[in-house]
């Protein structure tokens, strides 16, 4: 009896086939992708920490309960829209004296337009802002009134920038992006120093 050969498999539109199904689920299939939200954290100071006594009037109390509702103080009821003014007013109030600095006792703050209520902060170097929430507030209203707190920051460095540059704080900012140099770095310094960035963030509520 004559030896029968095995046919040979042709392989090649199977390659062919295999090729076009994983383009296929490659273009139809979709992807989780994370989502967060887009957030600058607060300025790294570049002082050593120091065991100080703050006083009470040097710390604007915010408080956000379950409810997403916001507490200024520990007495009033406010709108997220009201927090800038607020902060405003609370740094820039310029009532005594600021923080010393390099050894030298501190000085009254001669750029402040506040009402320099002596109830409320003595100088933007020692006004700190607490945000405190509560562990069912939302992170969109804590997002929100964190924009608000920078807003009130980068709004009085802007005045500032005016009168002393001829420009807004944004646009400095801009300027040393495009064309870093050590003059705008200066000045961009110096309105981070007169208004340094101060906030606590305390534990969240039960």
């Amino acid at each position: 009896m004559a030896r029968r050969e095995n046919g040979e498999i042709n392989a090649g539109s199977m390659a062919d086939i295999a090729f076009l199904l994983l383009i296929f689920f490659l273009v139809t299939t979709t992807m989780d992708v994370d989502s967060g939200i887009s957030r600058k954290l607060p300025e790294k100071s570049q002082e050593k920490p120091q065991d100080v006594i703050v006083k009470q009037k040097n710390v604007l109390d915010i408080v956000v309960n379950r409810n997403n509702l916001i507490l200024v103080e520990g007495t009033d009821f406010v709108d997220v829209k009201d927090i800038k003014k607020i902060a405003m007013d609370f740094i820039d109030n310029g009532g005594g004296i600021g923080a010393p600095k390099d050894g030298k006792p501190g000085e009254p703050c001669d750029y402040c337009q506040g009402a320099k209520d002596p109830n409320s902060s003595d100088h933007p170097s020692k006004a700190i802002i607490s945000l405190q929430s509560a562990r069912g507030t939302t992170y969109g209203m804590y997002v929100s009134i964190q924009n608000e707190v920078e807003k009130a920051y980068n709004e009085l460095r802007s005045e500032l920038a005016k009168k002393l540059y001829g420009t807004t704080y944004s646009q400095l900012l801009k300027d040393y992006k495009d064309n870093p140099s050590e003059s705008l770095k200066a000045k961009i310094d110096n309105l981070k120093g007169k208004y340094p960035q101060i906030i606590s963030e305390p534990e969240p509520l039960k």
